[in-house]
């Protein structure tokens, strides 16, 4: 029987012929480099900036169907993953760069998977060849001729992207300029540390008497799952997968006087990300560092199917709160992030001129 899936795997078969590049990756004389990845929020190990050539950067992503715990209610959610997280890794390279990304389908999964990489020239970002069975793997290089930070995301077609989409199916890659990030007037800007959160909106079904619906795999949740979608009203926005996945015992660690680089990824929904207590000293809205930074943002603006980055130095201590600043995705959905920074408090900045006290009796002299 000719079914979609089947009709899937041929498409992008026949572009996969049709596209096949005129040399193989034996042909580029290029050093190359394996990249081992890590989960979201933390970034493997790189280089700001870069004297070395262009190399062959290799990655590797598998895909992963599972069960997930996304609040403290219990409530569970049928995830398809890159590797395991929501959102997937990570990538970083500099300009001039090929990505080499093996993408695995492990034979358990019930699902076929692709990638689209917004960072990439044709092919769909890569998603029309490299669409692949449960059971299946694929290889796919691309050159890296764009800096800053963009999405990557599951694309197979039809109702089934935004579906896998919503349903965890997303990353960021960073292509850094191979002299490193500047303020935009030649200054160069470093960071201590980086952090990657990827906002995750979630549509899970409820049953008639109002609770979270659970199901045994992504296919049996579907038909249910996207009725709930076409009403775009979502029942969690979060970061890096559940609600708390970045507070309490989670959260994100810094030292005054450190620059933190914050990547942050929206595949489905616009975002309107806000440090509690600090500022987007340098802010990459759009995410493209060839454009100059704009300074001293209160708020910024991720929009859907997009990435962006914010570097801020911390300059007191205590427990900040990094929110969309529409609130109510942050406080009752569930968007919210901590930084725990250490050090000492400069009281020039802020002080208590006097603690709250009852207020005194008017003067009647």
């Amino acid at each position: 029987m000719f079914t979609r899936r089947a009709a899937l795997i041929s498409a992008a078969a026949t572009a996969l012929m049709l596209a096949t590049p005129a040399f193989a990756a034996s042909d580029l004389k290029l050093p190359r480099q394996k990249v081992d990845l890590v989960a979201p929020p933390f970034v493997h190990a790189h280089e700001q900036a870069t004297t070395q050539g262009p190399k062959i950067m290799e990655f590797k992503m598998t895909i992963e169907e599972k069960k997930v715990v996304i609040d403290d209610k219990g409530t569970t959610f049928q995830a398809m993953t890159f590797n395991g997280s929501m959102p997937g890794p990570l990538m970083v390279v500099h300009e001039g760069d090929y990505v080499e990304l093996t993408l695995v389908n492990p034979a358990t999964n019930s699902m076929p998977h692709n990638i689209d990489f917004h960072s990439a020239t044709g092919a769909l970002g890569g998603a029309e060849l490299t669409l692949i069975n449960p059971g299946e793997q694929v290889v796919l290089r691309w050159k890296a001729t764009r800096t800053g930070v963009f999405v990557y995301h599951c694309a197979p077609g039809g109702p089934m992207i935004p579906w896998h989409v919503v349903s965890g199916m997303n990353g960021a890659v960073m292509v850094l300029p191979r002299d490193g990030l500047n303020d935009g007037k030649g200054h160069a800007l470093k960071y201590d540390k980086v952090y990657y959160i990827g906002e995750q909106d979630m549509y899970v079904p409820r049953d008639e008497k109002g609770n979270f619906k659970s199901y045994d795999s992504p296919g049996e949740a579907f038909t249910d799952t996207e009725e709930v979608m076409k009403k775009l009203i979502p029942s969690h926005v979060v970061f890096n997968g559940k609600v708390g996945a970045l507070t309490g015992k989670n959260a994100l660690t810094a030292k005054v006087g450190e620059n933190v680089l914050i990547v942050h990824s929206q595949a489905n929904r616009d975002s309107r990300p806000h440090l509690i207590g600090g500022h987007g000293d340098y802010v990459w809205e759009t995410g493209k560092f060839s454009n100059p930074p704009e300074t001293g943002l209160e708020t910024w603006f991720i929009r859907g199917g997009s990435a962006g980055a914010a570097m801020y130095k911390f300059l007191q201590p205590g427990i900040y709160a990094y929110v969309t600043h529409n609130l109510i995705e942050a406080a009752d959905l569930g968007a919210t992030a901590h930084f725990k920074v250490e050090g000492k408090w400069n009281d020039d900045l802020m002080t208590q001129v006097k603690a709250p006290a009852e207020i005194p009796a008017p003067n009647t002299n």
